[in-house]
């Protein structure tokens, strides 16, 4: 049985991680990088299992078009940024997760500061082609655990829905581009990655070189719904949560 120093509404976090695990989790921070339908649902079920710090980061704002798979938005939220709306619910609602909130842009010159001091866990939730791949690329080259979503949009079929290393990737345009990326630094693996096996009809990227992937917005709109960016999110979450109640944290100098 768990022990009863935790609170009941962690009783079953607990049981299913055991206690040590548990203890693991709580003495945790985790960097969320992407706050859209993916990061958000990640965030919300860290904080509901108990993660102890949680550190968010997302330089945009809530649309309109964000509600339709955001856990948390809600129509007077439109303007605001994401941090400052998932920060508020996970307060609210997770009061023993500690929420740092970081309205920036993931890219070269804030790297260093947002990737210090190191993180137990990495969430890349980034859609960003270019920053998203440097990410990586730099959780690699410092040993940083990390979990990273591929293309969530354009899928209806949940059972489809893959975890594995990018190398295994298959059937999906982001994936592809990301591996190719990758494999130009130096990396063919070591990324724990979400993404899905469900094909649809191919819509052609921009080439590698289209300016769109420097930023996070300003592309074409792709469809999609909230049940797959959830259980995209809700993947990474148990990947972290599964990293995390295993591995003493981090202590890096």
């Amino acid at each position: 049985m768990p022990s009863s120093a935790f609170p009941d509404r962690f009783e079953r976090t607990a049981l299913l991680y055991g206690d040590d695990g548990f203890r693991r989790i709580r003495a945790a921070r985790v960097l969320i990088l992407g706050l859209g339908g993916v990061g958000s649902h990640a965030a919300v079920g860290l904080a509901r299992a108990g993660t102890g710090t949680l550190e968010l980061v997302d330089f945009d704002t809530v649309t309109a078009s964000s509600l339709n798979r955001h856990p948390c938005a809600r129509i007077q939220d439109i303007g605001r940024p994401k941090t400052t709306v998932l920060g508020d619910f996970l307060r609210d609602t997770c009061p023993d997760t500690a929420v740092i909130e970081r309205q920036e842009f993931f890219h070269d010159d804030t790297a260093d500061a947002l990737l210090a001091p190191a993180p137990d866990f990495v969430i890349d939730a980034i859609d960003a082609l270019n920053p998203k791949v440097s990410l990586l690329a730099q959780c690699l080259e410092q040993g940083l655990a990390v979990g990273s979503s591929m293309g969530a949009a354009m899928h209806v079929d949940a059972s489809q829905v893959r975890v594995g290393d990018i190398r295994d990737t298959r059937d999906c345009p982001l994936a592809a581009r990301v591996r190719k990326m990758l494999r130009r630094r130096g990396y063919a693996s070591g990324v724990r990655c979400v993404w899905s096996g469900e094909k649809h009809p191919a819509r052609p990227l921009p080439p590698d070189d289209d300016p769109r992937y420097d930023r996070g917005r300003v592309r074409n709109t792709l469809p999609s719904s909230m049940s797959i960016p959830a259980v995209f999110g809700f993947a990474l979450a148990s990947e972290a949560l599964s990293h995390l109640s295993s591995h003493d944290r981090n202590h890096h100098a």
